[in-house]
């Protein structure tokens, strides 16, 4: 054991190879990508798009906002489209539920119906219409079991009024939102489930955007904008609720110390410091990453001095991987790139935080380059024991011929006084920014770090619009994971992998007792032989995403028995021994 003496040198010397390595991953991500061919892949990664072969026709309408500001009104309002992964019936099957923007525009629900297709049935679920005059227009749901009476209900947060909406277990929901304590309007773009005080119930983190006193159809003021590109803090306030178990929630954000107001983008919550209480990560526009340590369910205190704080970027999603040792997350924060006028660069943060108190930058430059990122997932796309990457891509699409990007340098040279402002802006009119960008397919090639290189088009993803969730998961039973892309005022899109090779898989799903039902937060380590991979079971993941309760396990060619530690929410261990493989396997928590 380190003597007091010791462990500052310690901390220094880790400190000092910290930045030498963002030093070093900054000139890499100023590389050259270099683009995989179908023919290199040979078959071993291969996806095939059929939302319309299986029953998915969807297409998301943007919000509408007060003419007021109406010159940039195209970039106010390039966000809202989502998706996420629920068995909204508890009978085992994936179903998806996506989300539209435009007032009076519908939802979409699409019951798995077992056999390869799917049915849209939101309307008679009562998940259809919920964007109307006045309420407000979905940015995204979150789905987690509120009542522990096993069936998910549905949080949709919004601009304007949040909904809660509980599954009564026969098909259709209620809204509850008016006696649920949850009445408040907000400028949302991210929430998350997850059980904070350990008492076995979920509460609900909800990210403000733009300031919740805005009603962006109704402005009073058009200074609605951020106040700095680097370090703003004019955004929506944060808010955090206790649940009751009852479908009821008491706010206790000021108790708990997340009152901040920083343009929150998206959130995942996991036990970084390894102490048996979950953490939330923040990811923010206009600013820096944010970790919130809980100290006992008592209090969350901002992280300092961990790697996150010099780096101010436009942090979109935030996603939980296992590239390093099979012991510890990564964190995947996506940001913009656009040569030649802003490289902010991804991050791909290992966490440290148990033994050095550091989220440690690794990300080369495939990683770091994929444009104007949004969406992103990890997950083992080829089954090789190795988690790749998803990332979706584009802000604004529109003229081919004429750019903003000039136009955006301008605005980001002004004070703080004309940022501000949007009716200050240049207007936007026909023009693209950062438009008709492709998703990318990062493929991990099997290193402790993940050393990606990019097969996107290479595998099947030729699409150009504007990508903004995607989800990682079975739809077909297959043991492979096929992707779920939600566009900005553009289709839902399913691929289908259809990947050669044999390798195998195991999935888990897990049911929490003392945990709560959903057991968000519980920890697999699973080993074979002398490999080793670990999942994280959150709800949110990504931006205004949810991959849903299966964890997918690729195995490569390993041999040998299989054996998993489960660690629950709650605290308790589980170990399970000789899994079968290629196998999806239900684990109840011990009582």
């Amino acid at each position: 054991m380190d003597s007091p003496a010791v462990r500052p040198l310690r901390r220094a010397f880790v400190a000092l190879c910290f930045f030498a390595l963002i030093a070093y991953t900054w000139h890499r991500g100023r590389g050259v990508v270099e683009q995989t061919s179908k023919s290199e892949l040979n078959g071993r990664l291969s996806f095939v798009e059929v939302s319309k072969d299986i029953g998915i026709q969807f297409q998301h309408e943007p919000a509408s906002v007060d003419p007021k500001v109406s010159a940039i009104a195209a970039q106010i309002t390039a966000t809202g489209a989502a998706v996420s992964i629920c068995d909204y019936d508890a009978d085992g099957l994936l179903d998806i539920y996506a989300v539209s923007s435009a007032l009076g525009s519908q939802n979409a629900l699409f019951h798995n119906l077992g056999n390869g297709r799917f049915e849209e049935v939101a309307q008679q679920a009562g998940l259809a219409d919920l964007n109307k005059p006045g309420e407000g227009c979905s940015n995204g749901s979150i789905w987690g079991d509120v009542d522990n009476d096993g069936f998910d209900d549905v949080f949709v947060y919004k601009w304007g009024q949040g909904q809660l909406l509980r599954n009564l277990g026969n098909g259709t929901f209620q809204d509850i939102t008016r006696d649920s304590g949850l009445e408040r309007w907000l400028n949302s773009h991210a929430a998350n489930w997850f059980d904070y005080n350990r008492d076995g119930v979920l509460d609900l983190f909800v990210g403000g955007y733009f300031a919740e006193e805005h009603d962006l159809w109704n402005l009073k003021s058009t200074k609605i904008m951020q106040d700095s590109f680097e370090f703003s803090r004019n955004g929506g306030r944060n808010y955090m609720y206790r649940g009751q178990g009852d479908g009821t929630f008491v706010d206790v954000t000021e108790e708990l110390g997340l009152t901040q107001t920083r343009w929150t983008y998206a959130s995942v919550a996991a036990d970084f410091d390894q102490d048996g209480w979950l953490d939330l990560y923040v990811s923010n526009d206009y600013g820096t990453e944010e970790l919130y340590l809980n100290r006992a369910g008592k209090r969350f205190e901002e992280a300092q001095d961990i790697g996150l704080d010099g780096e101010s970027k436009s942090g979109m999603c935030a996603a939980l991987g296992d590239i390093w040792d099979g012991e510890r997350m990564a964190v995947y924060i996506t940001n913009i790139s656009k040569r030649g006028y802003l490289f902010q660069g991804n991050n791909l943060r290992v966490n440290l935080m148990d033994k050095y108190g550091q989220m440690l930058q690794v990300h080369d430059v495939v990683s770091a380059d994929c444009g104007w990122a949004w969406g992103a997932q990890f997950g083992d796309l080829d089954n090789d024991s190795w988690q790749d990457l998803v990332v979706v891509n584009g802000f604004i699409s529109a003229s081919q011929e004429r750019d903003y990007w000039y136009q955006m340098s301008k605005i980001g040279l002004a004070t703080g006084d004309v940022v501000v402002d949007a009716a200050q802006w240049p207007a936007i009119e026909d023009r693209s920014l950062s438009g008709y960008e492709r998703t990318h397919v990062l493929l991990n090639g099997q290193r402790k770090g993940g050393h990606f290189r990019e097969v996107g088009e290479a595998s099947g993803f030729n699409d150009r619009y504007d990508g903004r969730a995607v989800v990682l998961v079975d739809l077909f039973g297959t043991g492979r994971l096929d992707a779920v892309v939600a566009n900005q005022s553009g289709p839902l899109l399913v691929y289908r992998n259809e990947s050669s090779g044999a390798d195998h898989w195991i999935q888990f799903r897990l049911k929490g007792t003392q945990s709560g039902t959903n057991a968000f937060g519980a920890e697999i380590r699973l080993e074979q032989g002398e490999r080793k991979q670990m999942r994280v079971h959150t709800a949110a993941s990504g931006f205004s995403s949810q991959n849903g309760p299966n964890l997918h396990f690729g195995l490569g060619q390993g041999t040998g028995p299989i054996r998993a530690r489960v660690r629950w929410p709650s605290g308790a261990q589980q170990v399970l021994e000789d899994l079968a493989p290629d196998t999806l396997h239900w684990i109840e928590e011990p009582r």
